[in-house]
């Protein structure tokens, strides 16, 4: 299943950079609009392989109180972020970028920011759990989300490059853009499926006479456990 999510992307990316050096050789808008739906189609397949946050996203969702509305919310930020990150790398900071064959795309010093911000996170969550103090403050998902998505992108940086290049930067904003819809899709159905399960759990234990207080402590530190297992995971790789 892998190998085919990894052709259909390779298939996309040459058919985008085909486009965009057609664009930058003919200048047709009308070929700009093409992209958006291959690149929603791109991100959303993209976002199915390994990374994206999904570990930690789904983690967090699980061990909150967020309702759907806010981890679509979350799980939005995160891919944005994702995005974003890429793009600003491409345009304003390409010295982050590693230019090896192997690690093309990262951008090792964002990566192990992210990794360390979110290892101090998932620490926090475990400690107010312990403390038995469940007050989750508005911003928190926002800020897992962000930081989360400070690892770029890689796939939207070769895109934006070879826009750059070709000196056509439209077109490289026009396929991000998309790219975020995309991903957002695809991290939208993890956020959403977490809240589900959380639910499930939940009342599988109330109806049992279960403490629905303590249980909810408990998915909370494991929330924050499992945080700090993949985030560290990262960081020793």
């Amino acid at each position: 299943m892998m190998d085919l999510l990894v052709a259909w992307q390779r298939w996309i990316y040459e058919g985008v950079r085909s486009s965009i050096l057609e664009f930058g050789q003919s200048g047709d808008v009308w070929l700009l609009p093409g992209m958006i739906g291959t690149g929603i189609v791109f991100g959303a397949i993209h976002a199915l392989t390994p990374g994206h946050g999904k570990s930690i996203l789904a983690s967090y969702v699980a061990g909150s109180e967020n309702g759907f509305a806010r981890a679509l919310s979350v799980s939005t930020v995160l891919a944005a972020t994702h995005v974003v990150t890429a793009v600003f790398i491409a345009f304003f900071a390409a010295h982050l970028m590693e230019r090896s064959f192997v690690g093309g795309g990262r951008a090792p010093a964002l990566e192990f920011l992210s990794r360390a911000l979110l290892v101090a996170i998932g620490l926090w969550l475990v400690v107010r759990a312990v403390r038995a103090r469940r007050q989750e403050g508005n911003h928190e998902g926002i800020g897992v989300a962000l930081t989360t998505g400070l690892v770029p992108c890689p796939l939207t940086l070769f895109v934006v490059v070879a826009a750059l290049s070709q000196g056509v930067p439209e077109a490289g904003l026009v396929f991000a853009g998309s790219m975020v819809i995309g991903i957002a899709l695809t991290l939208g159905l993890v956020a959403v499926a977490a809240v589900v399960g959380r639910r499930t759990v939940l009342q599988a234990v109330s109806s049992k006479g279960g403490a629905f207080g303590n249980i909810s402590l408990l998915l909370d530190a494991g929330a924050g456990l499992l945080i700090v297992l993949f985030a560290g995971r990262d960081l020793l790789q």
